[in-house]
């Protein structure tokens, strides 16, 4: 699909493209460039580090791939058909909360009401504090179990 996707826009479906794009299929999620950069190497080491971001640029100018950040740590990519959602991200534990798209639909209708703002809420981040974290303090120290 995502191949066929990049002919269509004119595109070559090389190598590279073919490998990135099976790594982030392969993914049933994110992976970091850094990831994708080590699935590649790990069947075409000939393919370089800089040949990989390239192909993730270009499958995100295409609407193929797009990458979000999670917290500090580096951008998540993902394939535009796999699911949309946003993500919960605690700043005190790292931890990710996968949330349904349709949680902020009203949130996009009213800032596109009040604003004239056209919000995209397909796939983004709201950090904040998860309930564990809150419930022990704020510490960020999990009970166990």
């Amino acid at each position: 699909m995502a191949v066929r996707a990049v002919r269509q826009a004119g595109g070559r479906a090389t190598v590279a493209l073919r490998c990135v794009v099976a790594a982030l299929v392969d993914a049933e999620g994110h992976r970091s460039a850094e990831e994708i950069v080590g699935v590649v190497a790990g069947e075409y080491p000939d393919i370089s580090e800089s040949t990989v971001y390239r192909t993730l640029e270009r499958l995100e100018e295409l609407d193929i791939a797009y990458h979000v950040h999670l917290g500090h740590g580096p951008s998540q990519w993902h394939l535009a058909g796999w699911r949309s959602h946003q993500h919960l991200i605690c700043h005190k534990c790292g931890g990710v909360i996968e949330v349904a798209p349709g949680l902020f639909e009203p949130l996009s209708h009213e800032l596109e009401t009040r604003y004239g703002f056209l919000a995209d809420v397909g796939h983004f981040a709201v950090s904040g504090t998860c309930m564990r974290c809150a419930a022990v303090g704020g510490t960020g120290a999990h009970p166990a179990g």
